[in-house]
């Protein structure tokens, strides 16, 4: 377990952004929406940058409900600044649930895989990159392979 928390940490530390704007997020974004179509993935998909919802799209299969899962993974991920896998994997790790650590309800925060942080380098997080609807580690899993997949086409 504490194997998986560090390179869940050195994921943070690898896939930064040299800068974020609104044509950053459709870019990333839009890709997403084609590897889900190309994959039927029944997804949404979330980016925001600070308070502000940049892109969001949902595929077919999905509802209302992941929305919600989508909402309380983000204010996770703003609250703690890691990503909501890490932040889920390090609470089974102490055997605590978050309102035992934290004192926060799980219905607002959902310590679950699928929200990972923008971070820009030497700036720090600007804001969340999110997926709801697979099981959590692979809403996590895709979340990374798309950040890591856009950034090499920007090298």
């Amino acid at each position: 377990m504490e194997e998986l928390l560090k390179q869940l940490l050195q994921e943070e530390q690898e896939l930064q952004f040299t800068s974020f704007n609104e044509t950053t997020a459709w870019q990333l974004g839009t890709q997403m929406v084609e590897r889900a179509m190309h994959d039927n993935l029944p997804i949404t998909i979330d980016i925001t940058r600070g308070q502000q919802q940049l892109f969001h799209y949902s595929m077919p299969g999905t509802a209302a409900d992941n929305d919600e899962w989508v909402k309380r993974k983000v204010r996770l991920v703003n609250r703690f600044g890691h990503s909501s896998f890490y932040m889920g994997q390090m609470l089974k790790h102490k055997g605590k649930t978050i309102e035992q650590s934290y004192l926060i309800p799980e219905s607002e925060f959902a310590a679950h895989g699928g929200c990972f942080p923008i971070i820009v380098k030497d700036t720090g997080m600007v804001g969340t990159i999110t997926v709801s609807g697979l099981p959590q580690e692979e809403d996590h899993k895709l979340v990374v392979e798309s950040i890591r997949a856009f950034l090499a086409k920007e090298k």
